[in-house]
């Protein structure tokens, strides 16, 4: 989660293990956004996406799917993500700096798909206009 002046707040990393839990869990976790929300989701395959744009668009929140090699492009030098394996490897690496940036708690452990998540929200922050270009610091 990001705030309106585009730092990081809040980051996490949740498995449901099923569609059916996903869709349990997904209510709770947008729940505890206070305010108005923007969602942004990458990808939209298996249906893993359509809960969290049903509950969101059902708040009237604002939604965006993004596809992986967008956000990479905005993110991420050319040679961060000349493969999958290294995209996933600068991720990890430019969202440790998202964090440090923001003044957000640091990790104790990063997963790549919430290293990736942080990098997903900062692409939404500057397209959403929060910020005019990526921090120098990243």
């Amino acid at each position: 989660m990001y705030d309106g002046s585009g730092r990081l707040v809040e980051y996490r990393s949740t498995n449901f293990g099923s569609i059916a839990r996903l869709k349990r869990g997904v209510y709770g976790v947008l729940s505890g956004i206070r305010g108005r929300g923007r969602l942004v989701i990458e990808g939209g395959g298996g249906g893993f996406a359509e809960p969290w744009l049903k509950e969101a668009s059902r708040r009237g929140w604002p939604c965006t799917t993004v596809d992986a090699r967008v956000w990479r492009e905005v993110i991420l030098l050319p040679r961060m993500r000349r493969s999958g394996v290294s995209a996933k490897e600068h991720a990890d690496i430019v969202a440790r700096r998202v964090i440090e940036w923001s003044g957000a708690r640091r990790p104790t452990s990063l997963r790549h798909d919430a290293a990736e998540a942080i990098l997903i929200g900062l692409w939404a922050v500057l397209e959403c206009g929060w910020l005019d270009a990526l921090p120098t610091d990243l």
